[in-house]
């Protein structure tokens, strides 16, 4: 499907440049602690977007497959949550947001069951 690959490359784009940002921008200006929690978004926002291209990958070759799509759509919300949470809570110190994070993970991980989901279904 083409939107995932679209999103894909749009959140691959926005987690390098925030990466960048992270290294040349905020560094002095957070604290250690608050940049690594700054490398820990990018991270998982870098490796999701990756996931989006999975998923772009299995969409089109599978297009029945609503597990697929719905994976896709779970994924994004969880770059949304997980790594904006902890991109906001990095720059403004906001200790709440810390609460939100752990339902981006969670995100992260039901859009991969969907995919295990969908290729136990296939075999």
């Amino acid at each position: 499907m083409k939107i995932f690959l679209i999103l894909g490359a749009i959140n691959a784009v926005l987690a390098v440049a925030l990466g960048a940002f992270g290294a040349h921008g905020l560094e002095g200006k957070i604290s250690a602690k608050y940049l690594e929690v700054w490398k820990t978004g990018v991270l998982y926002h870098m490796f999701h977007a990756f996931g989006l291209f999975i998923v772009a990958f299995l969409a089109g070759r599978f297009p029945e497959s609503s597990l697929i799509q719905a994976s896709g759509w779970v994924m994004l919300i969880g770059i949304l949550l997980f790594s904006g949470s902890l991109y906001v809570l990095s720059t403004s110190g906001i200790k709440i947001l810390g609460a939100v994070t752990p339902f981006g993970g969670v995100a992260f991980i039901v859009a991969w069951i969907l995919i295990i989901i969908a290729a136990v279904k296939w075999l």
